[in-house]
Parts: structure tokens; sequence; C-alpha cells
């Protein structure tokens, strides 16, 4: 929408936080405006892509073992 790279983020976080309310009251097309909203707010604010390996607190020799696939079916 050229219409929401018109708008301040003020109006534009105002305007998504009201589609998200009247897509959680039931409205059926609301889930996709305040969507198309949220993304622009977040191209604008330049969200950093997510590293999901630092997520993993285990040590890197750890994350690096692969396990056979027979070990799971083997009695303990």
């Amino acid at each position: 929408m050229t219409m929401e790279q018109e708008l301040p983020d003020e109006a534009l976080n105002t305007m998504a936080m009201a589609w998200r309310k009247k897509a959680l009251e039931g409205d059926l097309h609301a889930p996709g405006i305040a969507h198309e909203l949220e993304t622009e707010l977040r191209r604008r604010a330049g969200a950093p892509f997510t590293d999901y390996d630092t997520l993993d607190l285990r040590p890197l020799e750890a994350r690096r073992v692969r396990r056979r696939w027979w070990t799971f079916w083997r009695a303990r």
C-alpha cells in the first residue's frame, strides 16, 4: 500500500493496533490489513534477522554430535 508509506510512524502504529483489535473481535478482513501495517512498521524499524543458532545454549561441541538413527528405538 502506498498510503502506508506516507503515514508517520505514530499514525501507522495506531492504525495497526486498531486493526489488530478488530481482528481479535472477529472481523474477517482485519488480520490481513493489520499484518500489512505491522509489516511496514517492521520494515521502517529495520528489524534484525533472527539468528536461531544463538538460541541454542548447549556448547558448540554438543550441537555438532549426531546421534545414530537407530538409538531412538534401541533399549537403554
